[in-house]
């Protein structure tokens, strides 16, 4: 939400107030006269590996779903739902502190209905008690803890509470979880009319809330929907920059990929965005952008040895993360890099795009196609151990890189990744005594400051460097305890990571085939699983999950939108039409499933007819995921281009409208539909080829554009039967093998026969920086770290 949810936090003053006092004393719950179900722990049922996870807790775990919610009725009891993902760090210290200790499992089990949700699952319970937990407290993170009645309206919530055991420094006047358990079960059952009352009142103001950002008419700024929000959204982007550190804002620092995105889209636009916008607020913009991505590549965010990146940092300069890394993340942080390298043409950013390629293809990579979802921020730090620790896997002592790398080259790699006797983590941000004496690598010199200090030429320390990132791997991965993988597949995390990897193989095609091949069969295989797995033909529709085989989660608005995205970018990686083909279903499904027909446009989270679901949403800004109607805008208008679809586009311009009262007011929030704010003043230009020859030359100036404007690119030969009848303009076109393009655009098509002499890029790629990035070299970080430019 943009903002906290006026009159909630009053309303939950209620209930809330009645908690917080008398909590510093427990009292027992009394047994009660009748006789109560005995609960048994049934998350051992549940394909979740994060719900299976619990199964040996105490706490008797149910299933979200009818049968669970039935007995809280016929009980009469609050509903305990506990929601997180298996990646999650403060999930797994709450079940070690409350989950497993049994007193808190005795007045769970005897006067709650424990549940025990993933969020991946259940992305649309998690959205409801999310918006719930922030609007009547001002933040929100996982693990998500909420008490709800039978009837599932919320009554209390919160993320992390201490439990008995914890060892955790509490904040001031923070309330601890036994506490809450039991004043709580005695004000149910003291109270309930008035928990009831009042719950029924914040879910009131809940459902007014998510529908006034969608009434267009209510901004004083209604119809000013024009280029002037992204001067706006650029100013507050500059105004929170980190100058020192890159990112936005204090600690804990997110890399924000939507945010990213935009300041790298910005300067690519058409010239009037440009005037408007400003030249020198553009290029400052890139720069904030491209200077971030290198301050997080040499980060402790980074993983050095390895590959990809955790999902954020805990402190302000990218050093210390929390561990778990997401597929999430590093799908939209590939197109991000791949847009910083093609604007910059460093090689550091390129070495980057290999990294974080190959963390998918090889970590992620399920056999069959497929990405897992993520791997956990704890594991074991060594095989035997008992206890899991955060970031164990990842972190080394000065005593290891002695050991492993020898007197010559541990002083140089110890340097470099800032590796200090004492370990490089300040103890205020080691809460449970994880880090002591450990080091999170981060790049904190150069191998030409490193050559003048130890004598060498610069190219033999590069050499050092690159040996010693060698051996640590191979100690890393033969005496760590990998982190858990959550193998589960979904659907919309694969979409961002199909057209990820498609630009990617598209962009390195002229210069590495061998990897072009690589990372565009991943993405292929990945498409025709998911194809095979989890699509019904028969109804055109999706499956969330695939783990253990598909689930029968059906797919919600942004496995369609982030999908339809994926394919749109894989065919034009391609030219493949099956690929169009199936976007185009996609997005009919989804307009039919998702589409607000009866209000003001744009994509409800959730179908109709959803079981369970109290508040049907709208997603509209970003978060750690693009906004679902951001995508689903850009999805909208370059289908329709692609296809001459009007009905498309005016879907496009009504699901921007619906967001207008609270774009216009906060467009920083709403970063993905900003490429939909220049198509709807602008329009989409669209470019169509076919024939041989002279085309190469535009199909590979097309590959190698970083992301601006909405723009499609279609490839057209004898054999596009689909594609030609679905667009009349294209039934003709190029059937005489002839090269030709059609250029269209503001509502103007153009045709005409291609000669040999196509114009070049207007800033074509430097190829001979190239080569110090490609895997064989492994190098990229290492020697391609240039200045940075001043912003």
């Amino acid at each position: 939400m943009a903002a906290q949810l006026r009159g909630a936090e009053e309303t939950a003053k209620g209930i809330g107030q009645a908690l917080k006092s008398g909590l510093g004393t427990v009292t027992n719950v009394g047994q009660e006269a009748y006789k109560k179900p005995e609960l048994r722990n049934r998350a051992g049922e549940s394909r979740s590996p994060y719900v299976r996870g619990h199964a040996s807790n105490p706490v008797a775990w149910q299933l979200w779903g009818k049968e669970a919610i039935e007995l809280a009725g016929k009980e009469n009891r609050l509903i305990f739902l506990s929601i997180g993902y298996s990646a999650c760090h403060w999930c797994h210290v709450m079940e070690r502190e409350s989950f497993e200790n049994e007193e808190v499992a005795a007045i769970l089990n005897e006067s709650f209905i424990p549940i025990k949700i993933d969020r991946e699952e259940h992305p649309d319970i998690d959205r409801i008690y999310m918006n719930f937990v922030q609007a009547t407290t001002g933040s929100g993170g996982w693990p998500l803890n909420v008490f709800v009645t039978p009837e599932l309206e919320p009554v209390f919530g919160g993320t992390y509470w201490p439990g008995p055991t914890s060892t955790t420094a509490q904040v001031e006047d923070q309330v601890n979880f036994l506490g809450i358990l039991n004043k709580l079960s005695t004000v149910w059952k003291e109270q309930e009319e008035r928990c009831r009352q009042d719950a029924s009142q914040i879910l009131k103001q809940l459902r007014e809330f998510a529908a006034e950002g969608t009434l267009g008419d209510r901004s004083e700024k209604a119809g000013d929907m024009d280029i002037e929000l992204l001067e706006e959204a650029n100013q507050h982007f500059i105004s929170t920059y980190d100058t020192k550190n890159g990112g936005f804002g204090a600690a804990p620092k997110f890399p924000t990929p939507s945010k990213l995105s935009f300041l790298l889209r910005l300067g690519q636009y058409p010239e009037v965005v440009r005037d408007v916008v400003g030249k020198t607020a553009c290029d400052k913009a890139e720069n904030m952008a491209i200077s971030t991505l290198r301050k997080m590549a040499r980060g402790g965010i980074h993983d050095h040895i390895g590959n990809g990146f955790s999902r954020y940092s805990v402190t302000v300069d990218w050093s210390l993360p929390h561990f778990e890394k997401m597929l999430y993340d590093n799908a939209q942080l590939l197109h991000v890099y791949l847009d910083g390298f093609l604007l910059s043409n460093d090689p550091e950013l390129l070495g980057v795009v290999y990294d974080i390629a190959s963390y998918l293809t090889i970590d992620l990579a399920h056999p069959n196609g497929g990405f897992y979802s993520s791997e956990d921020a704890d594991s074991f730090y060594k095989k035997g151990d008992s206890e899991k620790r955060e970031g164990a896997f990842y972190v080394w002592t000065k005593r290891e890189f002695e050991n492993i790398l020898g007197s010559k080259a541990a002083p140089i790699l110890s340097e470099f990744y800032n590796v200090n006797r004492n370990g490089n983590v300040a103890p205020g941000n080691d809460p449970h005594d994880e880090f002591i004496d450990q080091n999170v690598l981060a790049i904190a010199s150069t191998p030409a400051a490193l050559a003048s200090t130890y004598g060498m030429t610069e190219a033999e320390v590069v050499q050092i460097i690159k040996e010693g990132r060698i051996a640590l791997r191979a100690h890393r991965d033969k005496e760590r305890v990998r982190p858990s993988l959550d193998d589960k597949i979904i659907v919309s995390w694969n979409g961002l990571a199909i057209g990820a990897l498609a630009r990617t193989a598209a962009v390195i095609r002229s210069f590495d085939p061998v990897n072009s091949e690589k990372y565009l069969t991943s993405a292929l295989k990945t498409a025709a699983f998911i194809n095979d797995q989890l699509y019904d033909a028969k109804t055109k529709t999706l499956y969330r999950i695939y783990r253990e085989g598909p689930g029968d989660t059906k797919g919600f608005a942004d496995d369609y939108a982030f999908l339809i995205d994926g394919l749109i970018d894989l065919y034009e990686a391609t030219f493949d039409e099956v690929w169009l083909h199936w976007a185009d279903d996609l997005q009919q499904s989804q307009i039919s499933l998702f589409y607000d027909t009866k209000g003001t446009g744009g994509f409800f989270s959730t179908q109709v007819d959803a079981a369970h679901v109290i508040l049907r949403l709208k997603d509209g800004m970003d978060t750690s995921e693009p906004s679902t109607n951001g995508v689903s805008a850009s999805n909208l208008y370059r289908l329709s281009n692609l296809l001459e679809e009007e009905s498309y586009s005016k879907k496009a311009k009504e699901t921007v409208s619906s967001f207008e009262s609270e774009m216009t007011q906060y467009p920083w929030l709403f970063a993905s539909f900003m490429p939909s704010i220049v198509a709807r003043n602008l329009g989409v230009k669209g470019v169509v080829v076919s024939g041989e020859g002279a085309v190469e030359k535009m199909v590979e100036a097309h590959e190698k554009q970083p992301r601006g404007a909405i723009g499609t690119f279609a490839r057209l030969n004898k054999s596009s039967s689909w594609l030609r009848g679905r667009n009349p303009l294209f039934k003709e076109f190029g059937l005489d093998d002839k090269p030709r393009a059609l250029i269209c655009e503001q509502g103007t098509c153009l045709e005409k026969v291609l000669e040999d002499d196509i114009p070049a890029l207007a800033n074509p790629l430097d190829l001979s920086n190239v080569a110090m990035a490609l895997p064989e070299q492994q190098g990229a970080v290492v020697d391609g770290m240039p200045e940075e430019k001043p912003l």
